[in-house]
């Protein structure tokens, strides 16, 4: 898997694929179902990461915008403390 949300798409389908197989049984789709929802937490991760990254974006380009100063939380910087 790469770093780009359209692989991630390709691996959430490539999941469904693999649950829809239905030659899946007993124990081997009780695994199966065990890892989609692993995958399913870490995508979800992923996919609340990128959005926090948008907003931040999106928030120090208001800044920017304004000609104020970005909160340092945005930068990076240390307080001093």
């Amino acid at each position: 898997m790469k770093d780009k949300l359209t692989d991630l798409n390709d691996h959430l389908f490539a999941q469904l694929e693999r649950l829809n197989d239905e030659d899946l049984k007993g124990d081997a789709l009780i695994e199966e179902i065990h890892r989609a929802k692993a995958v399913t937490g870490v995508a979800s991760q992923i996919i609340a990461n990128g959005t926090l990254v948008l907003k931040a974006a999106k928030t120090a380009q208001e800044y920017v915008d304004r000609g104020e100063n970005l909160p340092k939380m945005l930068t990076g910087e240390s307080d001093g403390t």
